[in-house]
């Protein structure tokens, strides 16, 4: 069974070539770029979208153009991306629609004549602006759209301009765009910033006057589940009970339970140990073997299906890829230190390997809808980052699509029972607002003792290394979980 949302047909007169049939949110969005490029309206030329892995954003924002190119609204459009290994897949996807789109390189200043669009980094537009400029602000370049994929990445620091010259830089280059379309799954940030492309709305929040981020159209997870665009996720938390202090020669040292803890700091201290690889009743052990097990399970359904582990540091990371290989897995692991990383990530892609370990370099923009187990042993707990990580394990391609009915097979996540993850996990399928709050209200950090109770039963403290606690998929429409 395909998914509604592949339902709709081609649009009357879509170009030859484009067999992409748009999504409903997509041809949602066609019709808001379309008015805000013609209507003048009180938020200018910019667009925000939030939608997560999976949803099809950068095919979205190419069809945008494509059909308001046809239209001779848009002679151009310029992709800006925070990483150029994501750049490939805007490449590939352009070439499904039958655009051009070029690599713009600082050596070579001019514009590709015969390219419908440049793909520019972040970095490279930062590092070359004036040339950029000069470029973009030529006539013979036509109306242009200005397409920020994870625009969250601009920040906008008035005070501090150098340290968000990303923000800075897209904002001046951009200026004379047409249309300004951000892309994001994940619209907030840790430090409090706007961001470009962004709608501020203010709003109170007690007492307090803050702002809003609030994008033009949002695709919640839950939707695309329902749809059959993405697939949902299942966690399994590894419980356990940290010891701090105990030694032969200090009996008495302290054991915090990992799932129960509300001591801000003790939380933190008993992640930092919850991930060490120690023997095999250690958390991260028993996390590491549930994961393994399930991703054969899932094999037997899926054969080229994958599992992504996310380490805390390189060490780590190779420990962890000694242990997979140990159990006669194939194991690519990559790291931003590694000169070899991007290969190594399009050779996991292409179905080598049956683990990806990784610390750094699959958090957004890595498209493998192989990928069906994650592991997530790091400390880092920042609900972007968390977010990020798990939801590389959504996506679907075309032939899983065609074996598989709706709701799609799940995908697991399986993690430490930290706190504030099984929080996050339980409200990964919907988009929460992001508060913009001036600096002088800005909230301290949450002292020791103000952990928000996450409600999870406590039964699964029987032992020391620690039952797993289970978190379902969102709540189903009652003819999806009968058709189950």
């Amino acid at each position: 069974m395909n998914s509604p949302s592949f339902d709709l047909g081609p649009e009357p007169g879509s170009l030859a070539g484009s067999a992409v049939q748009p999504r409903q949110w997509q041809v949602l969005l066609l019709q808001l770029l379309r008015r805000r490029l013609l209507q003048p309206h009180p938020n200018g030329h910019d667009v925000l979208i939030n939608a997560g892995p999976g949803a099809g954003k950068t095919l979205g924002a190419l069809l945008g153009f494509q059909r308001l190119h046809r239209d001779g609204h848009l002679s151009r459009f310029v992709v800006f991306c925070h990483r150029s290994s994501i750049g490939g897949q805007w490449q590939a996807s352009s070439a499904r629609l039958g655009l051009r789109l070029a690599l713009w390189e600082p050596e070579q200043p001019q514009r590709s004549a015969d390219s419908h669009g440049l793909l520019i980094t972040y970095q490279s537009a930062s590092r070359h602006s004036e040339r950029l400029a000069a470029l973009l602000a030529d006539p013979g370049l036509g109306a242009w759209m200005a397409i920020a994929d994870e625009v969250h990445h601009l920040g906008l620091d008035p005070d501090e301009p150098e340290a968000s010259a990303w923000g800075h830089a897209f904002s001046r280059l951009t200026a004379t765009a047409g249309l300004r379309l951000g892309l994001t799954g994940t619209p907030f940030r840790a430090d409090n910033l706007a961001f470009c492309a962004a709608r501020r709305v203010q709003a109170t929040e007690g007492d307090t006057t803050v702002e809003r981020i609030v994008p033009d159209l949002s695709v919640e997870p839950q939707e695309l589940i329902a749809a059959g665009d993405v697939r949902p996720l299942e966690f399994r938390f590894q419980d356990g009970c940290v010891d701090h202090g105990r030694r032969p020669d200090d009996p008495d040292g302290e054991t915090s339970p990992l799932s129960a803890e509300e001591r801000e700091s003790w939380r933190a201290r008993n992640l930092r140990r919850a991930i060490q690889l120690g023997d095999s009743s250690s958390i991260a052990m028993h996390l590491l073997i549930r994961a393994r097990r399930k991703l054969e399970e899932v094999r037997q359904e899926h054969p080229e299906a994958g599992g992504l582990v996310i380490a805390r540091d390189i060490a780590h990371a190779r420990r962890i890829t000694g242990l997979l290989e140990e159990e006669g897995d194939r194991v690519q692991l990559v790291h931003s230190q590694d000169p070899e990383a991007n290969d190594r990530l399009q050779a996991f892609q292409r179905g080598e390997g049956r683990w990806l370990v990784s610390i750094d370099m699959c958090a957004e923009g890595f498209d493998a809808p192989r990928l069906r187990v994650v592991a997530y042993l790091t400390t880092v707990v920042t609900r972007t980052r968390f977010l990020q990580g798990i939801t590389r394990a959504v996506r679907m391609d075309g032939s899983r699509a065609a074996l598989e009915p709706v709701p799609r097979q799940c995908s697991y996540v399986f993690a430490p029972a930290d706190p504030l993850l099984m929080r996050y996990a339980r409200s990964w399928s919907l988009s929460e607002p992001y508060l913009i709050r001036s600096r002088s209200s800005e909230q301290a950090p949450e002292s020791a003792g103000s952990m928000p109770s996450t409600g999870l039963p406590l039964q699964a403290l029987r032992d020391r290394a620690g039952d797993v606690i289970r978190l379902g998929a969102p709540q189903l429409p009652d003819f999806l979980r009968r058709s189950a």
